[in-house]
Protein backbone atom coordinates (compact mmCIF):
# COMPACT_ATOMS: atom_id res chain seq x y z
CA UNK A 1 0.00 0.00 0.00
CA UNK A 2 2.71 2.67 0.68
CA UNK A 3 4.77 0.72 -2.29
CA UNK A 4 1.68 2.44 -4.47
CA UNK A 5 1.26 5.79 -2.62
CA UNK A 6 4.89 6.46 -2.97
CA UNK A 7 4.58 6.21 -7.19
CA UNK A 8 1.08 7.94 -7.48
CA UNK A 9 3.37 11.01 -5.50
CA UNK A 10 6.43 10.68 -7.48
CA UNK A 11 4.13 10.48 -11.10
CA UNK A 12 2.41 13.47 -9.75
CA UNK A 13 5.40 15.40 -8.92
CA UNK A 14 6.74 14.61 -12.30
CA UNK A 15 3.63 16.12 -14.25
CA UNK A 16 3.33 19.00 -11.94
CA UNK A 17 7.08 19.67 -12.45
CA UNK A 18 6.20 19.15 -16.82
CA UNK A 19 3.43 22.04 -16.00
CA UNK A 20 5.84 24.47 -14.40
CA UNK A 21 8.58 23.95 -17.43
CA UNK A 22 8.00 23.27 -20.80
CA UNK A 23 10.93 22.48 -23.64
CA UNK A 24 10.70 25.50 -25.72
CA UNK A 25 12.60 25.14 -29.08
CA UNK A 26 15.63 27.66 -29.27
CA UNK A 27 14.30 29.55 -32.19
CA UNK A 28 11.05 30.72 -29.70
CA UNK A 29 13.41 31.99 -26.79
CA UNK A 30 16.47 33.61 -28.87
CA UNK A 31 17.25 35.10 -32.07
CA UNK A 32 20.40 34.78 -34.31
CA UNK A 33 22.18 38.15 -33.59
CA UNK A 34 22.04 40.15 -37.03
CA UNK A 35 18.95 38.58 -38.34
CA UNK A 36 16.49 41.25 -38.15
CA UNK A 37 14.40 44.07 -40.52
CA UNK A 38 14.48 47.11 -40.72
CA UNK A 39 12.46 49.97 -41.05
CA UNK A 40 12.03 51.96 -44.03
CA UNK A 41 10.09 55.01 -44.74
CA UNK A 42 9.53 57.66 -47.53
CA UNK A 43 7.00 60.71 -48.72
CA UNK A 44 4.67 60.15 -51.22
CA UNK A 45 1.66 61.63 -53.43
CA UNK A 46 -1.36 59.71 -53.37
CA UNK A 47 -3.43 61.13 -56.73
CA UNK A 48 -6.67 59.76 -57.71
CA UNK A 49 -9.38 60.67 -55.06
CA UNK A 50 -12.89 61.70 -55.22
CA UNK A 51 -12.82 64.91 -53.87
CA UNK A 52 -11.45 63.96 -50.37
CA UNK A 53 -8.14 64.81 -50.77
CA UNK A 54 -5.95 67.47 -48.85
CA UNK A 55 -7.62 71.11 -48.72
CA UNK A 56 -4.27 73.03 -50.50
CA UNK A 57 -5.09 76.12 -48.61
CA UNK A 58 -3.78 74.23 -45.53
CA UNK A 59 -1.29 71.64 -46.82
CA UNK A 60 0.63 73.54 -49.21
CA UNK A 61 3.56 70.94 -49.02
CA UNK A 62 1.20 69.05 -51.18
CA UNK A 63 1.00 71.65 -53.70
CA UNK A 64 4.43 72.30 -53.85
CA UNK A 65 5.00 68.68 -54.12
CA UNK A 66 2.78 68.22 -57.24
CA UNK A 67 4.50 71.04 -58.57
CA UNK A 68 8.16 69.62 -58.32
CA UNK A 69 6.39 66.38 -59.32
CA UNK A 70 5.14 67.78 -62.52
CA UNK A 71 8.90 69.47 -63.38
CA UNK A 72 10.11 66.56 -62.90
CA UNK A 73 8.06 64.99 -65.68
CA UNK A 74 9.07 68.11 -68.19
CA UNK A 75 5.60 70.06 -67.37
CA UNK A 76 6.40 73.58 -66.36
CA UNK A 77 3.72 75.60 -64.50
CA UNK A 78 3.73 79.06 -65.08
CA UNK A 79 4.98 81.47 -61.84
CA UNK A 80 2.28 82.37 -59.75
CA UNK A 81 0.00 79.41 -60.92
CA UNK A 82 -2.57 78.96 -57.58
CA UNK A 83 -3.41 75.04 -58.08
CA UNK A 84 -6.68 74.19 -56.31
CA UNK A 85 -6.16 70.36 -55.60
CA UNK A 86 -9.20 67.79 -54.48
CA UNK A 87 -7.90 64.41 -55.61
CA UNK A 88 -4.79 64.56 -54.05
CA UNK A 89 -2.79 63.62 -50.53
CA UNK A 90 0.29 64.20 -49.23
CA UNK A 91 1.05 60.47 -47.51
CA UNK A 92 4.18 58.84 -45.51
CA UNK A 93 4.98 55.08 -46.61
CA UNK A 94 6.13 53.00 -44.05
CA UNK A 95 7.76 49.91 -44.59
CA UNK A 96 9.88 46.25 -42.42
CA UNK A 97 12.39 45.48 -45.28
CA UNK A 98 12.68 41.41 -43.99
CA UNK A 99 15.79 40.05 -43.23
CA UNK A 100 17.93 38.99 -46.42
CA UNK A 101 15.83 40.71 -48.88
CA UNK A 102 17.41 40.79 -52.33
CA UNK A 103 16.57 42.91 -55.05
CA UNK A 104 13.17 42.56 -57.12
CA UNK A 105 11.52 41.17 -54.62
CA UNK A 106 7.93 42.37 -52.68
CA UNK A 107 6.87 43.85 -49.73
CA UNK A 108 3.96 45.33 -48.18
CA UNK A 109 3.61 48.86 -47.19
CA UNK A 110 1.77 51.17 -45.16
CA UNK A 111 0.43 54.48 -46.57
CA UNK A 112 -0.89 57.06 -43.89
CA UNK A 113 -2.29 60.66 -44.69
CA UNK A 114 -0.20 63.56 -43.24
CA UNK A 115 -2.60 66.28 -44.55
CA UNK A 116 -5.86 66.92 -43.82
CA UNK A 117 -7.11 64.20 -46.63
CA UNK A 118 -10.64 62.94 -45.52
CA UNK A 119 -10.21 59.84 -47.33
CA UNK A 120 -7.10 57.93 -49.25
CA UNK A 121 -10.08 55.21 -50.94
CA UNK A 122 -9.44 54.41 -54.08
CA UNK A 123 -6.08 56.13 -54.30
CA UNK A 124 -2.78 55.39 -56.16
CA UNK A 125 0.30 56.08 -54.73
CA UNK A 126 2.94 57.58 -57.29
CA UNK A 127 6.72 55.88 -57.08
CA UNK A 128 8.03 56.91 -53.76
CA UNK A 129 11.60 56.06 -52.70
CA UNK A 130 11.68 54.28 -49.32
CA UNK A 131 15.07 55.13 -47.32
CA UNK A 132 16.26 53.42 -44.20
CA UNK A 133 18.52 55.18 -41.47
CA UNK A 134 21.53 55.43 -43.19
CA UNK A 135 19.59 57.79 -45.97
CA UNK A 136 19.74 55.42 -48.55
CA UNK A 137 16.96 54.54 -51.19
CA UNK A 138 16.46 50.62 -50.06
CA UNK A 139 12.88 50.25 -52.15
CA UNK A 140 10.26 51.50 -54.61
CA UNK A 141 7.04 51.72 -53.17
CA UNK A 142 3.72 52.55 -55.87
CA UNK A 143 0.08 50.79 -56.12
CA UNK A 144 -3.89 51.21 -55.72
CA UNK A 145 -4.60 52.09 -51.68
CA UNK A 146 -6.60 49.77 -50.50
CA UNK A 147 -8.45 50.98 -47.06
CA UNK A 148 -10.41 48.98 -44.94
CA UNK A 149 -13.89 51.36 -44.47
CA UNK A 150 -16.29 53.37 -45.60
CA UNK A 151 -17.91 56.67 -45.33
CA UNK A 152 -20.95 58.78 -47.24
CA UNK A 153 -22.17 62.31 -45.89
CA UNK A 154 -24.86 64.09 -47.65
CA UNK A 155 -27.57 66.65 -46.07
CA UNK A 156 -25.01 68.04 -43.23
CA UNK A 157 -25.01 64.51 -42.05
CA UNK A 158 -21.96 61.81 -42.39
CA UNK A 159 -21.15 58.28 -41.35
CA UNK A 160 -17.39 57.02 -41.19
CA UNK A 161 -17.01 53.33 -40.79
CA UNK A 162 -13.55 52.51 -39.61
CA UNK A 163 -10.45 54.55 -40.81
CA UNK A 164 -10.16 55.97 -43.94
CA UNK A 165 -7.10 58.05 -43.70
CA UNK A 166 -4.38 55.27 -43.78
CA UNK A 167 -4.32 52.08 -45.85
CA UNK A 168 -2.55 49.40 -47.23
CA UNK A 169 -0.49 48.48 -51.01
CA UNK A 170 -0.06 44.43 -50.79
CA UNK A 171 3.28 44.11 -52.42
CA UNK A 172 3.19 47.38 -53.17
CA UNK A 173 6.68 47.94 -52.80
CA UNK A 174 9.98 46.21 -55.06
CA UNK A 175 13.34 46.23 -52.78
CA UNK A 176 16.32 47.96 -54.49
CA UNK A 177 19.34 47.31 -52.28
CA UNK A 178 19.77 45.04 -50.07
CA UNK A 179 21.32 44.97 -46.71
CA UNK A 180 24.37 43.64 -46.07
CA UNK A 181 24.89 40.93 -42.88
CA UNK A 182 27.67 39.08 -41.21
CA UNK A 183 25.69 36.21 -40.62
CA UNK A 184 27.67 32.70 -42.02
CA UNK A 185 30.52 34.30 -42.85
CA UNK A 186 32.18 33.95 -39.74
CA UNK A 187 33.49 31.13 -37.65
CA UNK A 188 30.91 31.69 -34.97
CA UNK A 189 27.64 32.56 -34.56
CA UNK A 190 25.71 34.92 -31.48
CA UNK A 191 22.79 33.31 -30.05
CA UNK A 192 20.53 36.33 -28.25
CA UNK A 193 17.95 35.35 -25.37
CA UNK A 194 14.97 37.44 -25.69
CA UNK A 195 14.82 37.94 -21.75
CA UNK A 196 17.92 38.05 -19.88
CA UNK A 197 18.32 34.42 -17.95
CA UNK A 198 21.73 33.46 -16.76
CA UNK A 199 19.93 29.55 -15.92
CA UNK A 200 18.36 29.67 -19.55
CA UNK A 201 21.66 30.52 -21.07
CA UNK A 202 23.52 28.15 -19.08
CA UNK A 203 20.73 25.13 -20.03
CA UNK A 204 20.98 26.20 -23.69
CA UNK A 205 24.76 26.30 -24.05
CA UNK A 206 24.23 22.44 -22.48
CA UNK A 207 21.67 21.46 -24.83
CA UNK A 208 23.66 22.41 -27.74
CA UNK A 209 27.59 20.72 -26.71
CA UNK A 210 24.85 17.36 -25.96
CA UNK A 211 23.49 18.01 -29.78
CA UNK A 212 26.58 18.85 -31.41
CA UNK A 213 29.87 18.49 -29.81
CA UNK A 214 31.81 19.05 -26.74
CA UNK A 215 32.54 23.11 -26.75
CA UNK A 216 30.53 23.81 -29.78
CA UNK A 217 28.21 26.29 -27.67
CA UNK A 218 29.71 28.68 -24.99
CA UNK A 219 27.67 31.42 -22.47
CA UNK A 220 29.18 35.51 -23.22
CA UNK A 221 26.49 36.73 -20.25
CA UNK A 222 22.93 36.15 -19.48
CA UNK A 223 21.85 37.05 -22.90
CA UNK A 224 24.69 35.97 -25.56
CA UNK A 225 25.37 32.43 -26.55
CA UNK A 226 28.52 31.96 -28.89
CA UNK A 227 27.99 28.49 -31.13
CA UNK A 228 31.16 27.64 -33.33
CA UNK A 229 29.93 27.14 -37.03
CA UNK A 230 31.16 24.43 -39.89
CA UNK A 231 34.22 26.13 -41.51
CA UNK A 232 32.74 24.57 -44.47
CA UNK A 233 30.20 28.00 -46.00
CA UNK A 234 27.54 25.25 -47.66
CA UNK A 235 26.91 23.49 -44.06
CA UNK A 236 26.87 26.36 -41.88
CA UNK A 237 22.77 27.30 -42.67
CA UNK A 238 22.15 23.14 -41.69
CA UNK A 239 23.87 23.33 -38.87
CA UNK A 240 22.39 26.66 -37.91
CA UNK A 241 18.37 25.39 -38.65
CA UNK A 242 19.58 22.27 -36.84
CA UNK A 243 20.61 24.09 -33.62
CA UNK A 244 17.42 26.37 -33.96
CA UNK A 245 15.01 23.43 -33.67
CA UNK A 246 17.11 21.36 -30.54
CA UNK A 247 14.36 21.59 -27.42
CA UNK A 248 15.28 23.67 -24.18
CA UNK A 249 13.60 24.41 -20.81
CA UNK A 250 13.78 27.62 -19.96
CA UNK A 251 14.11 28.36 -16.32
CA UNK A 252 11.05 29.16 -14.64
CA UNK A 253 9.62 32.36 -15.40
CA UNK A 254 9.66 35.74 -12.33
CA UNK A 255 6.91 37.17 -10.94
CA UNK A 256 5.73 40.15 -12.15
CA UNK A 257 2.52 42.39 -11.46
CA UNK A 258 1.98 44.81 -14.94
CA UNK A 259 0.00 48.12 -13.77
CA UNK A 260 -1.21 50.51 -16.64
CA UNK A 261 -1.85 53.26 -14.08
CA UNK A 262 -3.75 55.43 -17.62
CA UNK A 263 -6.37 52.63 -17.93
CA UNK A 264 -6.04 50.97 -14.65
CA UNK A 265 -5.37 47.90 -16.01
CA UNK A 266 -3.63 45.20 -14.03
CA UNK A 267 -1.73 41.71 -15.30
CA UNK A 268 0.22 39.41 -13.09
CA UNK A 269 1.42 36.45 -14.38
CA UNK A 270 1.09 32.38 -12.54
CA UNK A 271 4.37 33.29 -10.39
CA UNK A 272 2.69 36.21 -8.49
CA UNK A 273 2.26 34.88 -4.56
CA UNK A 274 1.16 36.74 -1.56
CA UNK A 275 2.37 36.62 2.06
CA UNK A 276 -0.33 37.34 4.57
CA UNK A 277 -0.87 40.44 5.56
CA UNK A 278 -3.78 43.42 6.54
CA UNK A 279 -5.33 45.84 4.25
CA UNK A 280 -8.02 49.23 5.50
CA UNK A 281 -9.20 51.09 2.61
CA UNK A 282 -11.81 53.22 1.87
CA UNK A 283 -12.86 56.40 -0.71
CA UNK A 284 -12.34 59.61 0.15
CA UNK A 285 -15.21 61.96 -1.95
CA UNK A 286 -14.77 65.44 -2.21
CA UNK A 287 -17.84 67.47 -3.82
CA UNK A 288 -18.07 71.19 -4.23
CA UNK A 289 -20.87 73.21 -5.76
CA UNK A 290 -21.61 76.56 -6.79
CA UNK A 291 -25.14 78.35 -7.16
CA UNK A 292 -25.62 81.45 -8.82
CA UNK A 293 -28.88 83.27 -7.28
CA UNK A 294 -30.35 86.42 -9.26
CA UNK A 295 -31.65 89.20 -7.03
CA UNK A 296 -34.13 91.08 -9.56
CA UNK A 297 -35.86 94.19 -8.08
CA UNK A 298 -39.28 95.88 -8.55
CA UNK A 299 -40.03 97.40 -11.62
CA UNK A 300 -40.71 100.87 -9.34
CA UNK A 301 -37.82 100.13 -7.53
CA UNK A 302 -35.05 101.76 -9.15
CA UNK A 303 -32.66 99.08 -8.17
CA UNK A 304 -30.13 97.00 -10.51
CA UNK A 305 -30.18 93.10 -11.41
CA UNK A 306 -27.36 91.68 -9.10
CA UNK A 307 -26.23 87.91 -9.23
CA UNK A 308 -24.27 86.10 -6.55
CA UNK A 309 -22.87 83.08 -6.26
CA UNK A 310 -23.53 80.51 -2.94
CA UNK A 311 -21.14 77.74 -2.64
CA UNK A 312 -20.73 74.59 -0.56
CA UNK A 313 -18.59 71.68 -0.20
CA UNK A 314 -19.21 68.51 1.16
CA UNK A 315 -16.35 65.42 2.32
CA UNK A 316 -18.03 61.96 2.60
CA UNK A 317 -15.50 59.33 3.39
CA UNK A 318 -16.96 56.17 3.04
CA UNK A 319 -16.45 53.24 5.96
CA UNK A 320 -13.13 51.22 5.89
CA UNK A 321 -11.90 48.27 7.87
CA UNK A 322 -8.89 46.12 8.08
CA UNK A 323 -9.27 43.01 6.21
CA UNK A 324 -7.09 39.99 6.36
CA UNK A 325 -5.51 39.00 3.43
CA UNK A 326 -4.55 35.29 3.83
CA UNK A 327 -0.88 34.02 2.23
CA UNK A 328 -1.49 33.04 -1.27
CA UNK A 329 0.74 30.35 -3.05
CA UNK A 330 -0.63 30.30 -6.73
CA UNK A 331 -2.76 32.47 -8.73
CA UNK A 332 -5.77 31.68 -8.30
CA UNK A 333 -5.29 32.39 -4.37
CA UNK A 334 -4.30 36.09 -5.31
CA UNK A 335 -6.87 36.83 -7.52
CA UNK A 336 -9.60 35.45 -4.85
CA UNK A 337 -7.67 37.28 -2.21
CA UNK A 338 -7.26 40.73 -4.04
CA UNK A 339 -11.63 40.32 -5.28
CA UNK A 340 -12.60 40.33 -1.34
CA UNK A 341 -11.31 43.54 -1.23
CA UNK A 342 -13.94 44.84 -3.49
CA UNK A 343 -11.48 47.35 -4.75
CA UNK A 344 -11.51 48.93 -8.53
CA UNK A 345 -9.04 48.06 -10.92
CA UNK A 346 -7.59 52.41 -9.70
CA UNK A 347 -8.16 51.64 -5.98
CA UNK A 348 -5.62 48.61 -6.84
CA UNK A 349 -3.23 49.99 -8.61
CA UNK A 350 -3.11 51.66 -4.91
CA UNK A 351 -3.22 48.53 -2.96
CA UNK A 352 -0.56 46.89 -4.79
CA UNK A 353 1.68 49.40 -4.57
CA UNK A 354 1.38 49.52 -0.16
CA UNK A 355 1.78 45.67 -0.94
CA UNK A 356 4.80 45.79 -2.69
CA UNK A 357 6.31 48.54 -0.05
CA UNK A 358 5.43 46.42 2.72
CA UNK A 359 6.66 43.14 1.13
CA UNK A 360 3.18 41.52 1.08
CA UNK A 361 4.06 41.17 -2.98
CA UNK A 362 6.07 38.59 -3.95
CA UNK A 363 6.81 40.39 -7.34
CA UNK A 364 8.04 42.70 -9.46
CA UNK A 365 5.51 45.41 -9.77
CA UNK A 366 6.00 47.28 -12.81
CA UNK A 367 4.37 50.50 -13.87
CA UNK A 368 3.40 51.22 -17.66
Amino acid sequence: MMSTFLRLALIGLILFAGAQAQAERIKDIANVAGVRSNQLVGYGIVVGLDGSGDQTTQTPFTVQSIINMLGNMGVQMPPGTNLQLKNVAAVMVTADLPAFARPGQRMDITVSSIGNAKSLRGGTLIMTPLKGADGQIYAMGQGNVIVGGAGAQGGGASVVVNHLSAGRIPNGATVEREVLSSVGQGDVIMLELEDTDFGTAARMVDAINAATLPGTAQALDGRTVQVRSPMDPSQRVAFLGKIQNIQVTPELMEAKVIVNSRTGSVVMNQKVTLQRCAVAHGNLTVSVQNETAVSQPNALAGGQTVTTQTGGAAIDQEGSYLMNVAESADLAEVVKALNALGANPMDLISILQAMKSAGALRADLEVI
